[in-house]
C-alpha cells in the first residue's frame, strides 16, 4: 500500500476549518438584512453540509454567540457579542489613529477637519483637528449629529444598504436639506448617487448658514460604512472640486488603517 505524501509546507493553509466556519457563519447573520437566518440559509451561504452547520452553531450558541428563537427554526447573533465588542471598543483609539490624518487636511483645507463614528443613526465626534489659523467654527468631540444631518449624513447613507437607508428615510423628520421641512427626497437621491461616483458629498450652509461640510466615507475591515470624515468651514463653493478630493483621499486612508480593503471596496462601487 502506497504510504500516503506528507503535506508541503506551500499546503498548510494555517487555518482551523471548523474556527473558519463558524466566523463565516458569525460574519453571515451579522449581513443578514432580515437579522434572522434558518440553518438551510446559513449553509448554503456559507458553503457547509447542514449537519455540520447545525453542530456549529449549537456550539455557538452554548457560548451565547448565536440565539435560537423559541420555534427553533431560525438564527441570530447572540447577547454573548456585546461584551466582546466592549472590549474591542473600550480599547480602539480612532483619535490616535486618525489625527494625524485629519490634521493634514485641517492645514490643506484650512477647515476644521473631523471623525463621525455612525451609532445608532447618529454622527459622535470622535477626533478633531483644528487649521493653525482660528476660523470660529467649532465642534467638540463627543458631540452628536442625527445621520440625517448635512453632508456628514450624506456620505454615510450613500454606502448604507439600500434595506438600512429606507428604514432611516421612513423616520419622518429628516435634516438632510436643513429643516425638516426643506427636505427633497428626489433631490437627496441625485445627491446619493453624486457621493457614489466622486466620493464626497457637501452641504453649503444648509444646516447653519456660513459653516460648510464637505464629507466622505469610512469603510471598516468586513467594507462596511462606519462613519465619515469631513471638513467644516467658510470655505466658497468653488472650493469644492479642490478640497473634496482631499477629503475622499484622506477618510481612505483611515479606511485602509481600520483594514479596509479599498481598492476591492473602489472596485465594487465602479459596479453600482
Amino acid at each position: 500500500m502506497d504510504k500516503k505524501e506528507p503535506k508541503s509546507k506551500s499546503d498548510y493553509t494555517g487555518l482551523v476549518p471548523a474556527v473558519d466556519q463558524a466566523s463565516r457563519i458569525l460574519l453571515c447573520l451579522a449581513r443578514s438584512a432580515s437579522f434572522k437566518m434558518n440553518l438551510t440559509e446559513i449553509c448554503k451561504i456559507v458553503g457547509i453540509h447542514k449537519s455540520k452547520g447545525y453542530s456549529i452553531l449549537n456550539t455557538l450558541q452554548r457560548f451565547g454567540f448565536v440565539q435560537k428563537d423559541q420555534t427553533g427554526k431560525t438564527y441570530s447573533l447572540g447577547l454573548g457579542l456585546i461584551s466582546l465588542s466592549r472590549r474591542v471598543l473600550d480599547n480602539v483609539n480612532y483619535s490616535e489613529s486618525a489625527n494625524p490624518l485629519l490634521e493634514t487636511l485641517a492645514r490643506k483645507t484650512n477647515s476644521t477637519a473631523l471623525f463621525g463614528l455612525n451609532t445608532d443613526d447618529n454622527v459622535f465626534i470622535v477626533a478633531k483637528q483644528e487649521p493653525g489659523q482660528q476660523i470660529g467654527i467649532t465642534t467638540r468631540v463627543g458631540h452628536r449629529f442625527n445621520i440625517t444631518h448635512g453632508a456628514h449624513g450624506k456620505a454615510i447613507m450613500a454606502f448604507l444598504p439600500q434595506t438600512e437607508r429606507e428604514r432611516i428615510l421612513s423616520k419622518g423628520r429628516l435634516f438632510f436639506h436643513g429643516d425638516a421641512s426643506k427636505f427633497d427626497r428626489e433631490r437627496l437621491e441625485r445627491e446619493l448617487i453624486e457621493c457614489r461616483k466622486m466620493g464626497y458629498a457637501w452641504d453649503m450652509g444648509e444646516l447653519n448658514p456660513g459653516m460648510n461640510i464637505i464629507a466622505s466615507p469610512v469603510f471598516d475591515a468586513q467594507g462596511g460604512v462606519i462613519g465619515s470624515i469631513f471638513i467644516i468651514g467658510t470655505f466658497g463653493e468653488s472650493a469644492i472640486a479642490e478640497y473634496g478630493p482631499l477629503v475622499d483621499k484622506c477618510a481612505k486612508a483611515f479606511s485602509s488603517t481600520l483594514g479596509a480593503d479599498m481598492g476591492r471596496i473602489c472596485g465594487v462601487l465602479e459596479e453600482l
